[in-house]
This record gives structure tokens, sequence and C-alpha cells, in this order.
């Protein structure tokens, strides 16, 4: 301002930081003012300095013409190439997904590209638990604000119209549009609008895409729930072959604060991994509150502790015992309602003013001085929402629509009426089957439910997993029969949990051990025919998606693909002679030109290279079918969503990459072990170890 005169690069820092704004004029459908302004782009907006590590940020979810998912992203870092996995979240609860397809889309088309790099904005296909605002590899999540709804709508459909199918088709729109804030409760469907425009819209995006001509009933407020005092809770989550528990301290925390995380449990007594995955759980929902079934927040959470077992403590455990264990706390704590307020700037004549300060003073909010604004005098302050809701209507007919009232949320504070609003809601939290606060834990080999009050109680009594630990390494090995034969059915608030996420299951009885029919020779040792009548037991296992879930594996493939394959082949025949299983190992090739399916004998396992334009997954899925038609016991190693759920339909168990190489892990130890018992065992021990001293001292 004092020289005339401002050089490029300072111009450009301060758009940066967004102090300085430049405005160019234009027509793009003439033609006019584009090159002004792609120079101007050019001038004031260099490009940045990527980083070698891959990293992107998810900005958009939308939907192409046949339904498939596309995510939107901006590569901030590396490169990303097309096949190459994507991990999302952390812990046992993260999820590895390929990027199937990457798009460059100019307007409704598109072009497909091999790999994007850094700078580039490209969509991706194949990614189903990405949202926006995520960040992928070295970049962080955006940490800035979004906007949220105050009032939510039940979504009325037209007759004969499946409410399930329903909550699905509007989830996806929830992907697109974040603040919907889409739930399904007691058979009714409510989604968050931000107001009647938004609305509007809904209805016709719902109509256009779904063919559901839909209405929405008056709008009612979206509550919160806080607590006023400190609670403890305990989840203990135990059904047979299942273990996790967790042990929280709830306190109070300031408003607007959210949820905050956390620990005074040492990593001696429960390992690091353990811990961020209760933490992933914890922030992964909003967890419900026990007034009115309201979102909870501004509360922080303390882990206090929590167990695992090295056996049993699989994917999934500790999501039921952290949740349990919040809940839990909640049922004991002193639980207060919050609704949200509005700030409001309400322009309109002089004359109205003592009407609008009379309405504003009886909500109950805070009504600042009026000022004067040339002929109109403006009011500014605060009220709750529920006072507010219907007020803009009111303002244009006392005013003939001359008076302007802008609302924008603000923060939340307790509510005066909270009574009267617990009353009319009529929530029971003891029977939400969504949110249980009761616990489950193993008696006489089955899950027993045990009521929140006697939670505390019975997990004081209950041995340590090192106690069960030793009782199982005394027991015998006819416990690893069992391993099939519990289902869903040996609890019922399970199989509900699985049902309402997956939808209904057939329950398939338990067939007892048929009687031995006839003894086969092998060597010089006879063995019996009994079990379930002699059947084999399958594990099919996906490759690639092993080698990139197994860090000593993806080490080896970064140098050598092939050198992986083979290491992991070879372990997979150790895991084969123990388990007594017949695996079959697939591993994609559909993209090698006129390539054909191929099978080989890898030792004494199967290996699969599938035929080009086919996948390892869909080669998993179509055999997992032919083979569940003749055998119960095929299971299934990856961590694939949409395969997984596909084979289960098939009648076939599955397995995550990370559970699965427990097992290996548990199949090695116990092959070393035998190994060294008989080398140290019997009466050519000392010969043995002669002859190895011997060589020892020539080699010298």
């Amino acid at each position: 301002m004092e020289t005339g005169d401002l050089p490029d690069d300072e111009i450009a820092m301060l758009i940066a930081q967004r102090k300085v704004f430049p405005c160019y004029f234009g027509a793009a459908l003439k033609t006019e003012g584009v090159d002004a302004f792609l120079a101007g782009l050019s001038r004031y907006a260099p490009i940045p300095v990527y980083g070698e590590a891959f990293g992107a940020r998810v900005f958009k979810i939308t939907r192409d013409a046949q339904g498939a998912r596309l995510t939107h992203m901006k590569i901030t870092g590396g490169t990303l190439r097309v096949k190459t996995p994507l991990t999302l979240g952390e812990g046992e609860s993260a999820w590895s997904e390929k990027a199937d397809q990457l798009r460059l889309y100019s307007g409704e088309k598109f072009t497909l590209v091999e790999e994007a790099e850094a700078g580039c904005v490209v969509a991706v296909t194949g990614l189903s638990h990405t949202r926006a605002g995520q960040g992928l590899g070295a970049e962080e999540d955006w940490p800035g604000a979004t906007l949220t709804s105050v009032m939510t709508y039940r979504v009325e459909l037209p007759d004969g119209t499946d409410v399930h199918t329903a909550a699905q088709n509007l989830r996806r729109l929830e992907e697109e549009e974040a603040e919907l804030h889409v739930s399904l409760s007691h058979g009714e469907i409510h989604v968050g609008i931000m107001g009647e425009v938004q609305m509007e819209v809904l209805q016709r995006l719902i109509s256009e895409r779904f063919g559901m001509d839909v209405r929405f009933s008056e709008g009612t407020i979206r509550y919160r729930e806080t607590i006023a005092a400190s609670a403890e809770g305990l989840g203990h989550f135990e059904p047979l072959r299942h273990y996790a528990e967790v042990h929280l301290l709830l306190e109070p925390a300031p408003r607007g604060s959210g949820i905050t995380l956390a620990s005074e449990c040492s990593e001696d007594r429960l390992d690091r991994n353990w811990q961020r995955l209760i933490f992933t759980h914890l922030l992964e929902k909003e967890h419900a509150g026990v007034l009115i079934g309201a979102p909870l927040t501004d509360v922080k959470i303390t882990l206090l502790g929590g167990r695992a077992h090295v056996k049993h403590t699989e994917g999934g455990d500790f999501r039921q015992a952290t949740y349990r264990a919040v809940r839990h706390a909640l049922m004991r704590a002193q639980s207060v309602l919050l609704e949200p307020w509005y700030d409001f700037r309400l322009e309109l004549p002089a004359a109205q003013v003592g009407r609008a300060m009379t309405d504003l003073q009886r909500t109950g909010g805070t009504v600042n001085p009026p000022e004067t604004n040339g002929e109109e005098t403006v009011l500014t302050g605060s009220a709750p929402v529920s006072a507010l809701r219907d007020y803009a209507l009111e303002v244009r007919a006392y005013t003939r629509g001359t008076g302007k009232l802008t609302l924008t949320p603000a923060e939340y504070r307790e509510c005066p009426r909270a009574a009267e609003v617990i009353a009319a809601s009529g929530y029971d939290p003891e029977r939400d089957v969504d949110n249980p606060a009761d616990s489950v834990f193993c008696e006489h080999g089955s899950g027993v439910i045990v009521p929140w009050r006697e939670v505390m109680e019975r997990a004081r009594a209950e041995r340590t997993p090192a106690e069960e630990a030793e009782e199982e390494t005394a027991a015998p090995r006819a416990r690893a029969q069992e391993a099939y034969r519990a289902t869903a059915e040996q609890d019922k608030e399970l199989l509900a949990i699985f049902e309402r996420t997956y939808g209904a299951v057939k329950p398939r009885q338990f067939v007892p051990p048929r009687a031995p029919k006839r003894a086969v020779s092998i060597g010089t040792e006879k063995r019996e025919i009994a079990g379930r009548g002699g059947e084999e037991e399958y594990l099919l296992a996906d490759g690639y998606n092993l080698i990139f879930a197994w860090e000593e594996l993806k080490r080896t493939a970064a140098e050598s693909l092939d050198a992986a394959r083979k290491q992991l082949c070879e372990m997979l025949c150790n895991y084969q002679g123990y388990r007594k299983c017949r695996v079959i190992a697939v591993f994609d090739a559909y993209k090698v030109k006129g390539g054909t399916e191929h099978v080989e004998n890898y030792h004494n396992i199967t290996v699969v290279y599938t035929k080009e334009a086919e996948t390892a997954d869909a080669y998993i899925e179509r055999t997992t079918y032919a083979l569940g038609k003749q055998h119960r016991r095929v299971k299934v190693a990856t961590s694939d969503a949409p395969e997984q759920m596909i084979i289960l339909g098939h009648g076939a168990l599955r397995v995550s990459a990370s559970a699965f190489r427990a097992e290996m892990d548990e199949a090695l130890r116990a092959i070393g072990e035998t190994v060294t018992r008989n080398n140290l065992a019997g009466p050519a021990s000392g010969a043995l170890r002669s002859a190895l001293e011997e060589a020892i001292q020539k080699e010298k």
C-alpha cells in the first residue's frame, strides 16, 4: 500500500494464507477472460513440492451410471498404480482394498490410466470404506469443520417399499452427503436435513436415483447427551472361542469438546495394538446415550485396563467389549440432555422491533441491544433451536415479507425441558438391543448374558486368561474338533447382531459324528475314518491378499514378487502338513494376455494361477460354491470384505489375513517344537550330538 508494488511471491503467499482473494471476470461460454484466468492461476498458484511417499486426500464420493462407487481423490505424494492395495483405518479394524480402476474425468466422460502421479485428481473404483475428508497413505484426515444438521426428519416411504432396502439406498446417498446422518430404528428411517431447500433436492434425487417418491414428516430436534459426573464401565465379551474385556472411565468434558481419549493402561497389561484398536472402536461410531438414545458428546474416555486371549481374541471381539463398556458406564452415570442453540440475526423495520424483542425474550435465549442499519433495525443473540424452528415464517408474516432472519448453528446447552423430552421419547435403554449394556461370559461351554448390574461382580470372580491358557494346554486335542460346531445359534444376541447387519441366515444343524466305517492303511499305521464321515477340510488362500497383508512378505515382494510367492507357498506347505487339510493357493493372472487357468502342485499343496480376465476373488467364489455342495469344512483366508461376504453366503468359513497369520504362527511354532523334541529325545540323541560335535571340529 505504501509503494504501490507487491512481488508475485508475496501475493501467492497471501493467497495461500487466505488473506488475499483475486477476482477474474469473464464468460466461459463465450471464452471471454479464460486466458487471463489461466495465466493468473499459473502466476499466483505455483505447483507445490510433493513428497516421494504415497499420499492422497479423498474429497468426494459419487457413483457412475452403472452404480459403481467412485472415490475422488487428489494424489498429494508418490504415485498410485492400478491394483495397488490401499489400507483404510488402523489396527484390526483396518481394511485393505485394491484400486481397481483409475479414471480421469472430463465432464461425464473418463479415460482409464495405469497410474496417477502427485498432483493428479483421479476417481478410483473398488474402494468401499472411504469417506470425504479421509487421508490415505502419508496424508492425514482433513481437520476442518463439517456441517451438522440440528433437525432430523422421518422418511415416509411409498406403500409396499421394503424399509431395509430403502435404508441401504439412503446410506449410499449418505456417503455422498455426510450430513444426512441416516439412521434406522424400530422400522423407521430418519435423516438429518439442513433446511427446506435440501429437503426438496433430496426428494428429487431419491426419485431419480431409486424410483421412490418419499415424503418427510415434521422435523424433530437432534438432541445430544453427556454426563454430569465420572463413571466406570466394563465390557466383557466371551462367547465360545472369543475373548475380550475393556475397562473404561467416562468423565464430563467442556462443552463443544466432543469425545476425547486418554489411556492409563500399561502396555505390560494390554499390548499397544489392542489399545489402539479400542481407541479406533471408540471413535468409529456415535455412541447412543441412555436418556433418549441421542448421540453422546462432551465426554473424556480413559482406558483403565483390558484383557485379551492369545488364541481366542479375534477381530470384532474388542469392538463388542468396547461398545458394552461405554454403555455400561452410561447406565451407571448421571446423564444430562443437551439441546442445540442458534445464533440469530434478525433484520426488520423499526416498527416491528417491539414485537420481535418480546418474541425473542420468550424463547429463553439472549438478545443483544438493537443496532441501526440504515432504515432497518438489527437484532442479534442466541436461542434454543426448539424455540426458533418455525419463527422465520412468523417474521415473514408480521413484517409482510420485509424481515430477514438468519440462523447459524451454535453450541449445545443443557435442556431445561429434559423431563418432558425424555417422557415423550419413550426410550428404554435396557430394551435397546442395538446398544447393549450387558456383558457376555462363558459358562459350561456357551455364552451367557450377564445383566449390566452384575457385570462388575462377575468380572472380579472370573479367571484370568493365563489360567485359562494353562487349562487348555492340559486339555485333550479333541477340543480342536469343536471349532466347527459353534454357530451363531449359541448366542441369540450375537445372531440378532449378525442378522441386522447382513440379513437373515438359515441355521445349519450340527451333524453328530458317524461311527467308524473302515480303516485305511497309511504306511505302517492305520487311521480311522471318523468325525464327519471322513470329509476333508479345504483351505483356499488368496495369495496376493496375504502377501500384501503380512509385513515380511510385503517387504520381500517389494524386491521380488516371485520370491514372496515362493515364501508363502513354503509356509502353506507346512500349514497343510500340520493341520491335515487340503490347501489351494490362488494367485491373480488376469492381466496375462491370452493366459489360461494354470494349476500345478507345489510339494503337497495346489497352486492355481487364474486365467485372463479372472481375478483370484472370482475363482475363490466359484470354487467355494462348488466345494460347499460336498464339503462342510471349507475355509477361505482373505481380508477382502466383499469376498468374505460372498463366501459366507456359500456356507464357507472365512478368516482374515491377520487371524490366519496367527494360525500360521501357531502351526510353525508347533512344528518347530516337534522337530526339536524328536531330535533331542530317544536313544539316538547322544549319537546324533556326537556326530554334530565331530563335524564341527572337522570344520574348524
